[in-house]
């Protein structure tokens, strides 16, 4: 049988369903999650059609506690005789699992009042738009990359969008879903040929389409910063200052995010594992979250343990204030939750952020590259090696050369290096900061990087 994709209740109804097979099957506690996604993708090449993809489909994920034992298991099939094999197959799992005295739902009185999340703009009351309609779009962002001197072909143009519903149900008591719908357009775009072939792109995604930029914005970004890459070489080596562009910055601080991550605190395995307390940012700078945030990407209601989530300073002033923990991290710290539990539907709840935002500077870009003097300018990034105890640094890199607080020619195949305690310590950001990330993070200069080039 078919099942009635918008039937509102249906998502609660098999959640809780999951939660009353887990209990009859032998589960201390258990949760569940019911996910229903649709999907649809149209991707344009020089004027035409080159692919389209649609997904839809209702899955379904479930989690019992026995004794201080876990298991999480899956199943797209969501049949009653489905959801009561599942049931007795997680159980039989948890039970050879190794015991964790920390593991459990929140107490009835930890759960949140807010059960959805209407109030927050997190879907679009407003049909599927067409696959014509993206096709559209495409073709539009597409052309208008093509209309730029120098960009000899566009390797991909894309429209998207999606819709994603999802409903948490507990033993506990908790049941509560929300919505959440994304509007997305991408083009990528190429200069030159054969061995002096460069490429950049320009992408946004929004909640709601009115938000989107326009295809003819997009291509014209893609173009542009593409025909300003014609022409990269190897930079020098040396220790030079570098900013991190807007489209990169976030990566930097997503290093500090996951540093203070209450997985790595409670294994020891991170570099800022004694620093609660002490500067980790400049003075005046602030790292906040907030999961309430209308119509931002990764707002929330309630986290995947259905505590209600909140905003708080990660950083106040440049002093680290606190871990972000779930239940489990914050029982092994001694600490209470930070509601910053997130989960998928076949494994257990772990710590993660929502809605990140960084204090932006006084000044802009251009200024902070004439401050640099002489230095680098990154704008993309490839491959890693940081270690996550002791904050060194190594990532590949591309951009622009700075002389004279002037870009002078852009630059591909570097590699720079550093170590994230110190580098964050010498942080000035500027003032560029785009809205509508899930981080939101301005260009950001460091000091004394090591630049491996040429």
């Amino acid at each position: 049988m078919t099942p009635d994709l918008d039937q509102p209740d249906r998502l609660k109804r098999l959640a809780e369903a999951l939660v009353e097979a887990a209990r009859r099957a032998g589960a201390d506690q258990a949760d569940a999650l019911a996910v229903d996604g649709r999907s649809v993708s149209i991707d344009v090449r020089a004027g035409g059609l080159e692919q389209a993809e649609r997904a839809e489909g209702i899955e379904i994920g479930l989690r019992v506690l026995i004794g201080g034992r876990q298991a999480a298991v899956s199943s797209s099939d969501h049949g009653a005789d489905a959801i009561a094999r599942m049931a007795d197959r997680a159980v039989a799992m948890a039970r050879e699992a190794p015991v964790d005295d920390t593991l459990g739902l929140a107490d009835p009185s930890q759960l949140s009042v807010l059960r959805d999340g209407r109030s927050l703009e997190m879907a679009e009351d407003a049909p599927e738009p067409e696959p014509a309609h993206l096709q559209e779009m495409a073709l539009r962002a597409e052309a208008q990359a093509l209309s730029v001197g120098g960009i000899s072909q566009v390797e991909s143009a894309n429209a998207g969008y999606g819709r994603r519903r999802v409903w948490l149900a507990a033993s506990n008591g908790f049941t509560g879903g929300y919505e959440r719908t994304t509007h997305a357009l991408s083009v990528v775009a190429i200069t030159g040929e054969g061995l002096k072939m460069e490429r950049d792109y320009a992408g946004e995604s929004r909640v709601f389409a009115a938000d989107l930029p326009s295809p003819e914005e997009i291509g014209q970004l893609a173009a542009e910063r593409t025909v300003a890459r014609a022409g990269a070489r190897k930079p020098p080596t040396g220790a030079f200052p570098i900013l991190y562009d807007g489209r990169v910055s976030s990566s930097l601080i997503g290093h500090l995010l996951a540093a203070v991550n209450g997985s790595a605190i409670a294994r020891g395995a991170s570099w800022l594992r004694r620093d609660l307390g002490e500067p980790v940012l400049p003075v005046g700078m602030d790292l906040t979250e907030d999961p309430l945030r209308p119509r931002y990407p990764l707002s929330r209601p309630f986290d995947a343990e259905g505590l209600m989530t909140r905003a708080r300073k990660i950083v106040a002033d440049g002093v680290l204030q606190g871990w972000t923990l779930d239940l489990a991290t914050a029982r092994k710290l001694g600490l209470d939750s930070t509601a910053s539990a997130a989960r998928g539907l076949a494994s257990a709840p772990s710590p993660s952020h929502s809605n990140v935002m960084l204090t932006p500077g006084h000044h802009s870009q251009q200024d902070l590259i004439a401050q640099m003097g002489r230095g680098l300018v990154v704008t993309s990034m490839l491959g890693a090696s940081v270690n996550g105890t002791t904050g060194d640094y190594s990532r590949g890199a591309a951009g622009f050369w700075v002389e004279n607080g002037q870009i002078v020619y852009p630059v591909n195949e570097c590699t720079i290096a550093g170590n994230l305690r110190e580098m964050l310590m010498t942080l000035t950001a500027a003032d560029d900061a785009l809205p509508w990330r899930g981080t939101e993070v301005p260009s950001l200069l460091v000091q004394g990087m090591t630049v491996a080039g040429a």
